[in-house]
């Protein structure tokens, strides 16, 4: 175990102060990623943090620290979609109407530091249907594409088999190309 997690672990606010500076990037971009809007990855971000401050003393160095922060931030995205989720079921369905009735689409509220600006629409549709995809598949997605992991460590972090990881990453991709074939064929 590191002389930092240590120093974490006795209570040292520098301790934390630097694991803050050396991973927020990867949190804010994971929990980006995962919800899609930047006020929410903010938040998400935040409380990962906090937890992390609360239960380092249960943080026993058997995985890699930055799957311990994937694990949290993954947990805690999933944990916000599902009361997201709830809020919306129990909120009047006539606010997401237009005035003639119509289904009224934004685009995703979010800019991810990894799109480029001459993609921005094309990511905006991507981001869009990755944001339709079942919550297990969409953070196994982002964790894969965004930020780079393979299935054994995205196994690591959502406690799952890598059979299951790849399971999820497979159907991810072909819900993806569902919708964006539906989308393309409709703008023909």
């Amino acid at each position: 175990m590191t002389d930092n997690i240590a120093n974490l672990k006795q209570g040292s606010e520098t301790a934390f102060r630097e694991l803050v500076e050396q991973w927020q990037g990867m949190v804010y971009n994971t929990a980006l990623g995962i919800l899609q809007n930047t006020a929410d990855a903010e938040d998400v971000s935040q409380e990962v943090f906090m937890q992390v401050f609360e239960s380092i003393g249960t943080f026993k160095g058997e995985a890699k620290i930055s799957t311990w922060l994937y694990r949290i931030t993954v947990t805690k995205c999933l944990d916000f979609l599902r009361k997201k989720t709830r809020k919306k079921r129990w909120g009047k369905v006539m606010s997401i109407f237009g005035d003639n009735q119509e289904l009224l689409v934004d685009p995703p509220d979010f800019h991810h530091p990894g799109v480029e600006l001459a993609n921005k629409e094309r990511s905006q549709l991507l981001f869009k249907a990755i944001g339709q995809l079942p919550d297990s598949q969409k953070a196994a997605f982002v964790l894969h594409k965004l930020e780079g992991l393979s299935s054994k460590e995205i196994g690591g972090i959502m406690d799952a088999s890598v059979s299951a990881v790849e399971g999820l990453l497979h159907r991810a991709r072909l819900n993806l190309r569902q919708q964006l074939e539906k989308y393309y064929r409709e703008a023909e």
